[in-house]
């Protein structure tokens, strides 16, 4: 009777220490299967993310270069505001693309939603357009391609440049750096673990993104806008080294198993070799006599490092995205960033 029961306590035990363990593999690991629903997004908000940093930053960029640069700012101006204004339509094609229906960005006109980035997005896009769109067709007034003297050009003279210059740039510096916001307000530990700098870290991307396609045009043109490529070169590397550093912030914010689609895999190939080799640290190298002071970069030398940084841009929007899929597929990663929270 004794062994009887002992046998029967036993299996009681065993039986209620199952239950904890499975208990705690729900907690801990949901079975291994995702707690949280990853974003649908691919590469529409991909090339989306890419198209319109570029398009907010080069605005920005052209208004500074109108306000500071002097006779050499008034290049710069002019090719930012062109790229600027040419970004915008394929900017809004790849997010009505990203949306499935047309209708749906045609609803999201139809309210404000303060605590919604996605609705946020959509009116930065659109005010941003908006004052973009008449300071672009004052400068092709000012180039002459809208010919001499006609209505419209009369029109355009009388027109408060300095002040829709003002207004416009802070709907474009919010174009540039808000995608960070966005991905930094959903679930995904990879995108939330660092909230804070995520808006930071994207516009500094977008910055350097802008200044290099920039910087390329300029080169392209040839040896008349020299002094204009210079200048707006070394706001390229500025801008890189300010990514390079929110980078590490971002980095060491991470722990590891949050950070473990960064580190292995094929987006952590790809941010070892594309984003930060190809895309910051080789630029960087062959910008060296430029940041030592030496002499400025040979035009061929700033062409080949400007598309560099271009594709590791649009690499690290990738990665930033895919990345943070697999994170959101980890429950550990999910579970951890609630143990912190708590």
């Amino acid at each position: 009777m004794v062994t009887e029961s002992s046998g029967f306590q036993r299996r009681w035990e065993n039986r209620r220490a199952r239950a904890r363990s499975a208990g705690d593999e729900a907690k801990e690991s949901y079975y291994g299967l995702p707690v949280i629903h990853k974003p649908h997004w691919d590469w529409w908000i991909i090339v989306y993310f890419f198209v319109g940093g570029i398009c907010g930053a080069a605005n920005a960029i052209a208004t500074l270069a109108r306000w500071h640069g002097g006779k050499e700012g008034e290049s710069i101006s002019r090719v930012a505001r062109y790229l600027s204004f040419g970004m915008v339509i394929p900017s809004t094609i790849c997010l009505i693309l990203d949306l499935g229906r047309p209708e749906r960005f045609l609803n999201m006109l139809r309210v404000v939603k303060l605590r919604s980035p996605m609705s946020m997005g959509t009116w930065i896009l659109l005010s941003s357009s908006f004052f973009l769109s008449l300071l672009t067709v004052d400068q092709a007034r000012r180039d002459g391609l809208l010919g001499q003297d006609n209505p419209l050009v009369r029109m355009l003279r009388w027109m408060p440049v300095r002040l829709i210059d003002a207004l416009g740039v802070v709907p474009s510096l919010m174009l540039a750096g808000y995608t960070g916001v966005l991905l930094a307000a959903t679930a995904v530990p990879l995108w939330t673990r660092n909230h804070l700098v995520m808006g930071p870290l994207f516009l500094a991307s977008a910055f350097s993104n802008a200044a290099a396609a920039i910087t390329l045009i300029l080169g392209l043109r040839g040896r008349s806008v020299e002094g204009a490529r210079h200048r707006i070169e070394r706001l390229d590397l500025l801008a890189m080294f300010a990514e390079v550093a929110l980078l590490v912030v971002f980095k060491r914010g991470l722990t590891r198993t949050v950070s473990d689609p960064l580190e292995t895999g094929q987006t952590g190939k790809l941010h070892r070799y594309g984003v930060l080799g190809a895309g910051i640290g080789l630029p960087l190298l062959l910008h060296g006599k430029s940041i030592i002071g030496r002499s400025p970069s040979g035009r061929s030398v700033s062409i080949i490092a400007s598309a560099l940084v271009l594709i590791g841009g649009l690499a690290f929007r990738y990665v930033m995205v895919m990345a943070g899929h697999r994170s959101a597929d980890d429950p550990k990663a999910t579970f951890e960033m609630t143990r912190k929270r708590d």
